[in-house]
């Protein structure tokens, strides 16, 4: 009986004896290196067209044309406020924005409005001739260089919900804060 005892007390030191060494050859080791793995050449395009990722964000606030306005609303189900929507539209391609008009004027990079493109964010303050702050908020449907035009939600009491402005000849002229590019 003693030497069966020896023979698995031999075995289970010697398993116990690979599997330390095992774990200190792997660790100095360690995972894959770097020259070991395949180079992978990365080009970087350029463009100042729209991406086909803007152009869906565009395609799909469109298909929200009609939505109601609703205050604080953020679906179609309930309706729109103006974050709301821009919140809603961009939500939809995992692109990250908040549901406050006041927080939209930081996301992204700030452009020059004759620069706006398709999928842009537009700020603009509240309807208050006094008004400094953000109140307003859409999405640029137009090329740079053609008259700024948006589609938002609007609570005008003519004609509410979402819909098509243009920024020239208009009171969001003097309301204009902002162009944001998220993508």
């Amino acid at each position: 009986m003693r030497l069966v005892w020896l023979i698995f007390l031999g075995l289970v030191a010697g398993l116990l004896a690979w599997a330390t060494y095992a774990r200190l050859h792997s660790a100095q080791t360690g995972p894959e290196t770097s020259a070991s793995l395949p180079a992978r050449k990365t080009a970087y395009v350029i463009r100042n067209t729209a991406s086909p990722r803007a152009d869906s964000i565009v395609a799909f606030a469109m298909r929200q044309l009609g939505t109601n306005y609703c205050y604080a609303g953020s679906t179609p189900d309930t309706g729109f406020d103006c974050s709301g929507f821009v919140n809603y539209v961009f939500a939809r391609y995992k692109v990250p924005v908040p549901h406050s008009t006041a927080l939209l004027i930081d996301v992204g990079r700030p452009v020059p409005r004759q620069q706006a493109r398709p999928g842009d964010i537009v700020v603009f303050t509240g309807t208050a001739q006094t008004a400094t702050t953000p109140g307003h908020a859409g999405i640029v449907l137009s090329q740079p260089g053609e008259p700024l035009r948006f589609i938002h939600s609007s609570s005008a009491r003519r004609e509410s919900g979402v819909k098509i402005s243009q920024v020239e000849g208009t009171d969001y002229e003097r309301r204009f804060m902002q162009v944001r590019r998220v993508l």
